[in-house]
């Protein structure tokens, strides 16, 4: 998945205070798409006040809508795509000569590394999609190291009495995700049964959040409906769950990331120039030579914005109250 917008703004994720425990809902931002005609997401990080949940960086959702999605060729740099479907098939090819079909319940994980190019189409004809696409900031090293793919068509479940839990990245309880990622992470969908109550275990180390996909659920004593992301903060050795219709639930966390981001449309990096180069590189007549090129699409592709006529500065989260 990409960033469309004609105007990405500049982000640094750059590391916060501690929080602690919280319960905190940051709202969406409404994002259309350019070039996915009636298409719109709901992206909830980054945000000015959180940047990031652990290594977790970008969060967008969308639909579920009845829509075509055709997401030409585009490159990344420094991050890993994870695409997590609710509903609807989507195929993904790559640079690397990835060639998939990802369904629900099932994980497409991309390391970008130094770089990286892929699409993603939706299959049928404006078939019903939902989805979440997120970006994991990758560490130093491996944000400049080789690119890779792999698909994990077989999860691990956690359940409990009323609840029931797809580890997609990392672990919980036990149940670990055999998809590969370098910083210590949590990725699960929660499915919680009408009426269900749950005490979901959490790593007291992680910070915390979750976002709701369809239904509505009580999260650490707050009411929280699809659309905005519930901060938990760090420091939890669990956090109870109810819901008394069903909710599907997406549960994120992580340890702190140490490295401050610049993050510009498509791109992670460090510094103003880590951007400026890819960018470069992306736009020059040689980008396969970073990029690869992505069979069965006649050499289109999503062009590069132009740079804001500034330097790209840091976005640092909000102090405390």
């Amino acid at each position: 998945m990409t960033n469309l917008e004609a105007r990405p703004a500049p982000e640094l994720c750059a590391a916060h205070a501690d929080a602690g425990a919280v319960a905190e809902l940051y709202e969406p931002r409404e994002v259309p798409l350019g070039g996915l005609r009636a298409m719109e997401v709901r992206r909830t990080l980054p945000q000015r006040a959180l940047p990031m949940v652990g290594a977790w960086c970008f969060l967008d959702e969308f639909g579920p809508q009845h829509v075509d999605m055709r997401v030409l060729p585009h490159p990344h740099t420094g991050l890993q795509t994870v695409t997590w479907p609710v509903a609807g098939e989507i195929r993904h090819r790559d640079s690397l000569g990835s060639d998939v079909v990802v369904r629900p319940g099932q994980l497409n994980l991309m390391t970008a590394g130094r770089g990286v190019s892929h699409s993603e189409f939706s299959l049928g004809s404006a078939p019903l999609l939902h989805a979440v696409q997120l970006w994991v900031a990758l560490p130093d090293g491996a944000a400049g190291g080789p690119a890779a793919f792999e698909q994990v068509t077989f999860l691990p479940t956690w359940e409990s009495r009323g609840a029931r839990a797809t580890v997609f990245i990392g672990e919980l309880d036990g149940a670990r995700s055999p998809a590969g990622v370098h910083t210590p992470l949590l990725g699960a969908e929660v499915v919680v049964e009408p009426r269900g109550r749950v005490e979901v275990p959490l790593d007291q180390a992680f910070e915390h959040a979750v976002l709701v996909l369809s239904g509505t659920a009580r999260v650490a004593g707050t009411d929280v409906a699809p659309g905005p992301l519930l901060y938990l903060g760090e420091g939890r050795a669990s956090v109870p769950v109810e819901s008394h219709d069903g909710a599907t639930l997406l549960l994120l966390g992580g340890a702190r990331f140490e490295h401050d981001l610049v993050m510009w449309w498509n791109f992670v990096g460090r510094t103003h120039a880590d951007i400026a180069d890819a960018r470069a590189a992306w736009a020059s007549d040689t980008s396969s030579d970073r990029f690869g090129t992505v069979a069965g699409h006649d050499g289109v592709r999503i062009p590069a914005p132009d740079l804001p006529n500034v330097r790209l500065q840091p976005r640092r989260r909000a102090p405390q109250a």
